[in-house]
């Protein structure tokens, strides 16, 4: 009998704490649909860059986080961001890019800037009317700069990466859900390169999840010089509209 007790005590206490545990731990999964304006120049390091036309093209950045009450170890966030346009532009003369140098004429680009946020931070406040998070961030590039004319394609991939800090900012008026935002990334190596977003959102309680509607603006900036080779000066900037799912 007494064994039986004890069995059933370690078992309930087992549970009480995966319980507590569970409702400690928070997930946010989230996305936005971004209608961004693309502007910009590249060359390969050493020449002369290039502006190009761009049309408005639709984006995306899909993201999970993780957040736990376990001191000193920071929360963790993985955000994809989809940015790609079609431009083109007139020479004036030769133009060197990868192994063929255009000669005077029409060219065409697909400016493919798509990347991956791996952010660490830190909760500050977190309450309902002043919510702040604090911390650094790796925006991995995965994406690449590719040229054509009639017949001779030239692509140069991008696959490094930049450290950059990282703040999130949030301002609510209780007891209505609406509160306004700032989502700021500012390039340390490369201080030239930042992505940001400020914007409204509305928060909706639920039982098991709260929803967070958001609308905004958002802005990336790529400047950089002798990045995988490739020196460019290019920016996407537009509005979005995008939902959040809060566990």
């Amino acid at each position: 009998m007494k064994k039986t007790l004890l069995v059933c005590a370690l078992l309930g206490s087992f549970a009480a704490t995966s319980a507590q545990a569970a409702t400690l731990v928070g997930f946010k999964v989230g996305g936005d649909y971004w209608q961004a304006d693309t502007s910009g120049t590249f060359a390969e390091k050493g020449q002369t860059q290039q502006d190009f036309d761009y049309s408005s093209s639709s984006q995306g950045s899909v993201w999970v986080a993780v957040e736990h009450p376990i001191p000193l170890v920071p929360n963790f966030k993985i955000r994809e961001n989809r940015l790609e346009a079609d431009g083109n532009a007139t020479l004036a003369g030769d133009w060197a890019f990868g192994e063929h140098t255009f000669q005077a004429g029409d060219v065409t680009t697909v400016t493919n800037l798509s990347n991956t946020d791996f952010v660490l931070y830190y909760e500050i406040l977190d309450n309902d009317m002043v919510a702040l998070d604090v911390g650094a961030a790796y925006k991995k590039m995965h994406g690449s700069f590719r040229v054509a004319d009639a017949g001779h394609p030239e692509q140069k991939d991008l696959s490094d990466g930049i450290v950059m800090a990282y703040v999130n900012a949030e301002v609510g008026i209780p007891g209505l859900g609406l509160y306004g935002f700032a989502d700021v990334m500012l390039g340390i190596d490369e201080t030239s390169v930042y992505d940001y977003s400020v914007g409204l959102g509305w928060m909706f309680d639920g039982v098991a999840l709260d929803t967070k509607l958001r609308v905004g603006y958002r802005d990336f900036k790529f400047d950089a010089n002798g990045f995988d080779g490739v020196t460019a000066n290019s920016q996407f900037k537009g509005a979005f509209a995008g939902v959040e799912l809060v566990f």
